[in-house]
């Protein structure tokens, strides 16, 4: 199916301010942005026109009871200047998933990735043309119909916004496993991208950076034995030569780049192995030398070597070298570029 969207541009770009080598984390934004609204149980509307304020109403539900839900991706530029996206159909589809665990409409997909492309290629100029950057785009729904009550709401809008950035992290992190709250339990909305999973681990996050930490290590809700995923991305270690990630559990995220990053290295002949993994686990292996790597992936981290993780009393020291987590980042970056060959058919071009 083919959706018309229709475009206002503005009338004077803001992209003349933009200093490419120094872009403020998440401050900085295009010029325009998608919009499409849920309405007598379709969506209608689809529209690009300049970024501005939403008016919202103080009563619309999304404030109240939480049906907000969003997508992160990336918009890269190609050596021979056409705009690409990675898997956005990959995106869709999860975003659909979200949307069911939080009692919210499905957004066609195609209308998803149609929208996606139209916005990028009009904002082609603002995608940062140094390999590790890109257009970060967020795609996002929630509940703007004005009622008091607890049920779904009847009224939603999905939107895009684009913001140019800069790698988000030049050094080795550190994590920091979490032994007092916790992300997501069993029957909760863990794999779902929610703006509430985020909104309650803010304040987790903000004592693990006093504590010197990057970001937080979660660990399941019932024994705070098992890990999950960090704040912002999944979690890989290398023991032994295999890979090993988190098992996806119903409370773990579905990582496009943590999907993309299994496909890789199994494509290369790496030995991948989804379980559960226990801290305990970890902590022997780096006693017993056989840690060799540990690496978060995810689509604003792109790939994040990880330094050390403390827990409790102890802290995990891991190898100073990663050599598989780096030969990821440079094929992802590698293919996100155009500089290397798209062999397992990731990235979408789009017509400028």
């Amino acid at each position: 199916m083919s959706y018309t969207i229709t475009t206002t541009t503005v009338t004077k770009s803001k992209i003349e301010a933009l200093d490419f080598n120094n872009i403020p984390l998440g401050k900085t934004f295009t010029d325009h942005m998608f919009v499409c609204d849920y309405d007598n149980g379709q969506w209608v509307s689809p529209r690009i026109e300049p970024l501005e304020l939403i008016p919202t109403h103080p009563a619309a539900m999304a404030l109240h009871y939480g049906q907000a839900i969003f997508e992160g991706m990336k918009a890269t530029i190609h050596t021979d200047g056409r705009p690409m996206l990675f898997r956005p159909e990959k995106n869709a589809a999860r975003l659909n998933l979200s949307a069911d665990r939080m009692g919210m409409p499905h957004i066609p997909e195609a209308l998803f990735v149609e929208a996606l492309k139209q916005l990028v290629a009009l904002e082609k100029n603002w995608i940062p043309p140094q390999e590790g950057s890109a257009l970060y785009l967020r795609p996002f729904m929630y509940a703007d119909e004005p009622f008091i009550g607890m049920r779904a709401a009847t009224h939603y809008k999905f939107m895009i916004i684009a913001s140019p950035s800069n790698p988000l992290y030049s050094k080795r992190i550190k994590l920091y496993a979490e032994t007092k709250y916790i992300r997501a339990a069993n029957g909760g909305t863990g794999e779902a991208k929610a703006a509430g999973n985020y909104a309650a681990a803010i304040r987790p996050t903000e004592l693990a950076k006093a504590k010197g930490y990057d970001q937080v290590l979660w660990l399941d809700a019932n024994n705070f034995n098992y890990i999950q995923e960090v704040g912002t991305m999944n979690i890989f270690f290398k023991i032994n030569g295999e890979i090993i990630t988190p098992n996806l559990d119903g409370s773990i995220l579905h990582g496009i780049t943590r999907l993309s990053v299994i496909e890789l290295l199994r494509s290369k002949n790496y030995k991948v192995i989804e379980r559960p993994i226990a801290i305990e686990d970890i902590i022997e292996a780096a006693r017993n030398g056989s840690l060799e790597e540990a690496f978060g992936t995810g689509t604003a981290v792109g790939i994040a070597m990880i330094e050390e993780i403390g827990y409790k009393n102890t802290v995990i020291h891991v190898s100073k070298e990663s050599p598989t987590g780096k030969m990821v980042l440079d094929t992802l970056d590698g293919v996100r570029s155009g500089k290397m060959e798209d062999k397992l058919k990731w990235m979408t071009h789009i017509k400028a």
